[in-house]
C-alpha cells in the first residue's frame, strides 16, 4: 500500500484508489489494521509531496516545466493547478489531492511560490490525510460489494491481473493518442526567442501576448518587454484589443507551447493571419538574458 500510494503521488498514472478502498474492505472484515493502513499511506504522501516541494524550492518552475513535458495533458497542466491556488490559496493543496495530475503539480508549485515549510506540511498533511482516509473509510461502507468484486477478479486467476494490465495500457494509450493528435492540430510555425528580439530591435511593431494565468504573473509580473498580458479565458472577450495588421506572438509557461498554439489556431479561425507561438515560451526568453518588464505594454 506503501509502494502504491507514493508511486500515485509522485506522479505516475497508477491509480491508489483501488488499494485504499480494498484495504477499507479488509479492513471491515478484521484482516487489516485500519489505523496502520491509514498511517502507512499516510506518510507516503507526505514523503513524496515533501520531495516535490524540495524541488519545486530549489528548482522554481524548471521543475513545473519537468513535470510539463511528462504530463498526459500538457496544455493544462500548470494553468489549472495555479487557477486552484488563486481561488483557495494553501487550501489549494487539499483540493488538489483529489483531482487526478494536479495531486502532483500542487506540492513543486507551492514550493516555488516560497511557501513556508510549516504551512506547507499542515496544509498538504490535512489533504493526504482526508484523501487516505475518504478512500478508506468508502472501502469500510461498501466492504461487502467489494468483496464480491475482489472474489470475481480472484476467479479469474491470472486472467484478471492480463485485464487490469490491459486497461491501464488501454487508458494511457488513448491519453497518448488524444496529445499527438492535439499536437498535430496544433503543429504551425513557432518564432524563436531569437528571432523576436531581432524584429523588436528592428523596430518592428510586433504585438506580443502573455497567456500564462493571472496567478502566474501575480508571482512572477515580469513580462517579456513590450507584452500585454492576457490571460486565455479572456482572448476571445478582448479580441477587439489585437491588431489584424501587424505580427501576434504568444507565448505562456508550458514548455510545450500547447496553450500558446491553442490560441493560435482560435485567432487564425477569427481571421488573424499573422500569428506565431514562441518556441520555449517566455522560459526560453530568460535563459538568454533578454530584457523583461513588469507591465504589459498598452495597445496603440
Amino acid at each position: 500500500m506503501f509502494v502504491a500510494v507514493f508511486v500515485e503521488q509522485i506522479g505516475l498514472p497508477l491509480p491508489a484508489v483501488p488499494w485504499l478502498m480494498a484495504a477499507g474492505a479488509l479492513a471491515a472484515d478484521g484482516k487489516m489494521n485500519a489505523w496502520l493502513a491509514l498511517g502507512v499511506t499516510f506518510v507516503a504522501c507526505l514523503i513524496a509531496d515533501s520531495s516535490w516541494f524540495y524541488l519545486g524550492r530549489r528548482l522554481g518552475h524548471r521543475v513545473l516545466g519537468l513535470l510539463c513535458r511528462i504530463s498526459l495533458e500538457p496544455d493544462s497542466c500548470v494553468r489549472r493547478t495555479q487557477n486552484i491556488f488563486v481561488r483557495y490559496g494553501m487550501r489549494g493543496l487539499v483540493v488538489a489531492k483529489f483531482i487526478p495530475g494536479l495531486s502532483t503539480l500542487a506540492p513543486p508549485l507551492a514550493g516555488s511560490s516560497g511557501v513556508g515549510i510549516p504551512r506547507f506540511l499542515f496544509f498538504d498533511g490535512l489533504g493526504s490525510l482526508l484523501y487516505v482516509g475518504s478512500f478508506i473509510l468508502v472501502g469500510v461502507f461498501f466492504s461487502h460489494q467489494l468483496e464480491q468484486v475482489m472474489a470475481a477478479f480472484a476467479s479469474l486467476g491470472s486472467g484478471a491481473l492480463a485485464l487490469v494490465a490491459g486497461l491501464i495500457a488501454l487508458y494511457l494509450g488513448y491519453k497518448y493518442f488524444q496529445r499527438q493528435r492535439l499536437l498535430r492540430e496544433l503543429r504551425m510555425a513557432r518564432i524563436t526567442v531569437d528571432e523576436l528580439l531581432k524584429k523588436q530591435e528592428a523596430g518592428e511593431n510586433v504585438m506580443i501576448l502573455d497567456l500564462r494565468s493571472t496567478a502566474a504573473v501575480e508571482e512572477d509580473p515580469a513580462l517579456i518587454r513590450g507584452a500585454l498580458h492576457m490571460n486565455m479565458d479572456e482572448v476571445e472577450r478582448r479580441m477587439q484589443e489585437i491588431p489584424h495588421d501587424r505580427d501576434i506572438i504568444l507565448y505562456c509557461s508550458c514548455p510545450n507551447e500547447v496553450s500558446s498554439a491553442r490560441v493560435a489556431l482560435l485567432l487564425q479561425r477569427k481571421g488573424f493571419s499573422r500569428v506565431r507561438p514562441l518556441l520555449g515560451g517566455i522560459d526560453a526568453w530568460r535563459e538568454r538574458n533578454y530584457p523583461t518588464e513588469l507591465r504589459a505594454a498598452k495597445v496603440t
